[in-house]
């Protein structure tokens, strides 16, 4: 059996993965002989994606009947881990007021299609008795703001959060957690980032698989510690 590979195949699914964290989802897990289904909006992303081995699923997170058509496409499936990576960041801060257009941009992308998969995904992941994952940022830790760079993407992922504790109730038999990828050297992370995506997701990998029910809903670091004060 080749190193990391699990005993039972898994079954994982990650929405967003046309890039970036996302596309590293589905490598690393593809690299340990998980059977992977993964989306991106576009055909290039498409490719990426089954060039790395995976099932490849075009949904576009803001248009509310292409994530609803998700449900259908996946009729039948046990999930064991599902991701949704798929977000957008916006810089500004709060000595201006967001466009109407950034603002909705970010919370459709941001909160609404999570909250879209979920109703979609989260059944299948209760079949597995699974774990639904949400990729969050430390920059939605209202205990650790100092500033408001990036304003709306902080509200955003705040959001997000409370999105997934409000959700776990109706999903019982399902793990769901919140979790920061730390600032790392992707498109949206820009050159200046400390951390490459490789390890990014190898740090997270090991955080979702300690993750369990009986811990209930919590916001965590990329290596698995808690964030205080939400």
């Amino acid at each position: 059996m080749p190193l990391g590979m699990p005993a039972t195949m898994r079954t994982v699914l990650v929405i967003g993965a046309s890039r970036g964290i996302g596309l590293e989802f589905v490598r690393q897990y593809r690299l340990a002989g998980d059977r992977v289904i993964a989306t991106a909006r576009d055909e290039a992303g498409l490719e990426r994606i089954r060039a790395a081995g995976a099932q490849a699923l075009q949904v576009d997170v803001t248009d509310v009947a292409s994530i609803s058509k998700l449900g259908w496409e996946l009729d039948g499936e046990k999930l064991d881990i599902a991701l949704y990576v798929a977000g957008v960041f916006t810089t500004a801060g709060a000595l201006q007021p967001p466009s109407q257009q950034e603002f909705d941009h970010t919370m459709r992308t941001n909160v609404l299609g999570a909250m879209h998969a979920i109703t979609q995904v989260a059944p299948l992941v209760e079949s597995a008795s699974g774990k639904f994952v949400f990729i969050s940022s430390e920059m939605a830790h209202i205990a650790g703001a100092s500033n408001s760079y990036g304003w709306v993407y902080r509200a955003s992922k705040a959001a997000l959060n409370m999105t997934v504790v409000a959700a776990q109730a109706d999903y019982p038999q399902a793990a769901f957690v919140a979790l920061s990828p730390g600032w790392v050297k992707t498109d949206m992370g820009g050159a200046d980032a400390p951390l490459k995506v490789e390890d990014s997701v190898s740090a997270m990998r090991k955080t979702i698989a300690a993750v369990s029910r009986r811990n209930g809903v919590r916001f965590l670091d990329y290596h698995g510690q808690p964030f205080k004060g939400w």
